[in-house]
């Protein structure tokens, strides 16, 4: 009989992935997932991966870095990218998925696992032996006080902002237009506004009440979850710089790009929901359905789930995990997830791949993989272990990858786009030859 064991603390998108990684390995896991017995204050279901924001996991083509990271999920049998790519809603070029449908494939998959036990209870303590925390930026204050108490550890708070839910027969679509951005397909619903209609709604979103959140500095927001109202404040053209952006995206009727868009992302699969995309906010209700019904197509909506803030903790990782995602001073106890300065659902997912792929040849006493970082995977490793006065939390980005090496006599590839995909393909084929994955 196997008595190679481990526990995993928490059943996001991390600690599910790494529950797989493990068992698919032929270890056996106890999986602690304190939910329903103790809610968290963002999310919804008792099901696993519960995806709490947007419904989206960004770019899907191999000029996008965290595209890379999903290829290279793909070829370890990821998990989450196998529930992700068959929950595919369209969203363009980005990989969107029905988010009730992805966490109950994710669920069904573990709790049907001959190694896998589910224990559904809150965690207060770190258990003794091998262990991933996964237990997320929604840590309870028991499980925060235990991991604080580790050595060499400092852990510091950031807040988050998830975007509103619309039900899609409430919007008025005759103001709306569909088409995905430079053309590539037709998923999102764009609302165009003019320049009026948009220093108008930009007025009144400056000025709306928000909500107070207990400890709350605007300098604590992650700038990637930045909350629409927020952006507006540091100044007038801000939001038609980012989420409002009209690039790409020309309305039919005109023929020319509108002053400012606000696009409409489909939520599930059965196109009953959609998600306003880049519109986090901290606004209270009442001022979201009041100020967003300024949006053309918006005036009567109704909202499925309004936007909300809430706070996220992260470990200071740093000196205190290596770039397996494992502790310097306690070998087989490793963290993954959001916790530890990785940001995004994908990049979650891939921190609790490495960490039990890396705890797994531990157990069984093969030899450690540590990925280079000329690999998305690997690259993020380095970033969570690597000094910076300034730690805070990173999406994947070609920026921590390794460049290409430049060679003498060879051309430099000027196409940005030509040369991440290169980038890509240095990874993929580095997978393929040596791990024969």
């Amino acid at each position: 009989m196997n008595d190679l064991k481990a526990a995993v603390i928490g059943a996001g998108l991390a600690g599910s992935e790494a529950a797989w990684q493990l068992a698919k390995r032929g270890i056996r896991v106890r999986l602690v997932e304190m939910r329903p017995a103790v809610p968290s204050p963002a999310h919804h279901t008792a099901a696993f991966a519960e995806l709490v924001c947007s419904n989206s996991f960004r770019g899907d083509r191999l000029s996008n870095a965290v595209g890379l990271l999903k290829e290279e999920m793909r070829r370890f049998d990821s998990l989450v990218m196998r529930w992700a790519d068959q929950t595919r809603v369209p969203a363009g070029d980005a990989l969107a998925v029905d988010r009730e449908g992805f966490s109950a494939g994710i669920t069904e998959t573990l709790e049907h696992h001959p190694l896998v036990e589910i224990v559904r209870e809150e965690a207060d303590a770190i258990p003794e032996g091998p262990v991933i925390i996964a237990t997320g930026p929604l840590t309870s204050e028991k499980m925060v006080s235990a991991i604080a108490q580790l050595p060499g550890l400092s852990t510091l708070n950031f807040y988050d902002a998830a975007a509103p839910i619309v039900y899609r027969e409430s919007l008025d679509k005759s103001k709306m237009y569909r088409l995905s951005r430079y053309g590539r397909g037709d998923d999102y619903l764009n609302c165009p506004m003019t320049k009026e209609e948009y220093n108008r709604f930009v007025d009144e979103l400056i000025a709306a009440e928000t909500a107070e959140i207990h400890g709350f500095e605007e300098k604590n927001v992650f700038e990637g979850c930045m909350p629409i109202e927020s952006m507006a404040k540091r100044g007038r053209m801000v939001p038609a710089f980012g989420p409002m952006k009209p690039v790409g995206l020309p309305d039919p009727k005109t023929g020319k790009e509108p002053f400012a868009v606000v696009q409409l992302r489909r939520d599930d699969f059965s196109e009953t929901m959609y998600n306003i995309v880049g519109f986090q906010t901290r606004l209270k209700y009442p001022e979201q359905k009041r100020v967003f019904g300024l949006i053309p197509g918006l005036e009567n909506a109704s909202y499925a789930r309004y936007g909300m803030m809430h706070r996220n903790t992260f470990l200071n990782s740093p000196g205190f995990l290596n770039e397996r995602f494992e502790m310097i001073s306690r070998p087989q106890c490793f963290f993954a997830g959001q916790m530890t300065g990785v940001e995004g659902y994908v990049e979650s997912a891939a921190s609790g791949l490495y960490a039990a792929m890396t705890l797994t040849a531990e157990l069984k006493g093969e030899e450690v993989l540590t990925l280079p970082s000329f690999t998305a995977m690997g690259a993020l490793g380095r970033y969570v272990a690597t000094e910076n006065r300034h730690f805070q939390p990173m999406n994947c980005t070609f920026g921590i990858i390794d460049p290409l090496p430049h060679v003498p006599g060879q051309k430099k590839i000027r196409d940005k786009r030509e040369r991440y995909e290169a980038v890509s393909r240095r990874s993929l084929d580095w997978i393929a030859e040596t791990l024969n994955l």
